[in-house]
This record gives C-alpha cells, structure tokens and sequence, in this order.
C-alpha cells in the first residue's frame, strides 16, 4: 500500500479561476471532496437523492431556500442541505468553498442550466 499524501487547500484553489466547476481534490468512502470558487447567482436546483455539504473557506455567501428562506455562510462555516430541498448559492464577491457529495454527483442536480453552471463530472485539480 502506498501512504497517503498531503494536500494544500490553498494551493489547489490557486490552480483554476472560473467559477462554477467545482473541482475534485479527493475521495474517500464513495464521497468526492470538492473545491468551487463561486461568484454571482447559482439556479435553483435539488438533488432528489443526495445530501450535499458546503463548508465556507474563503469570503461568504447566502444559500438561498426556494421557501424564501436565507442563511449567510461565512469562513469556518459549513451546512448541509438535505436531499430533495430546493436551493441556490449567491456570493456577492468571489468566495472559495468546499463541497463533499456522491461521487460524480451532477452540480446542477435536478435543473437545466446554461454550459456555464454545468461543471463536467470527474474534473481533478
């Protein structure tokens, strides 16, 4: 068996700057533990059968609930929304995230969305 080897999380954001198209860094048991530089509005969208994480690196952002509710992520903070329940990222300013999620989960989930918010699925950094 091979040891495992380190990673820097600050490293790896430097190596791609478009927003959107999330970026595996690792996997560990059927989970991809993903880096995403957002900015802008995100669609609404679901994913029917999956939990999703997103925990706050850099900068801040508001996760907008289709129900009208609103919760601010700043650094250091972290949410999972539960499968099934509509939602969207917003970054008023250019923010740097972490998601964990089903391997090759589609980003976008349930909704049709323009090529720019479609990431491709298994795209490493």
């Amino acid at each position: 068996m091979t040891n495992p080897e380190k990673f820097n999380i600050d490293e790896k954001f430097s190596k791609f700057s478009e927003h959107w198209r999330p970026k595996i860094v690792a996997e560990l048991n059927g989970q991809e533990f993903k880096l995403a530089k957002i900015k802008g509005e995100y669609p609404f969208h679901a994913h029917e059968g999956e939990d999703e994480m997103f925990f706050c690196w850099k900068g801040s952002f508001i996760l907008d609930f289709q129900d009208g509710e609103s919760v601010h992520v700043g650094e250091g903070e972290a949410i999972v929304v539960p499968k099934g329940v509509v939602h969207r990222p917003v970054a008023q300013e250019e923010c740097f995230i972490f998601l964990i999620e089903p391997k090759d989960l589609k980003n976008s989930g349930n909704a049709d969305v323009d090529d720019v918010y479609d990431a491709p699925l298994g795209e490493w950094v």
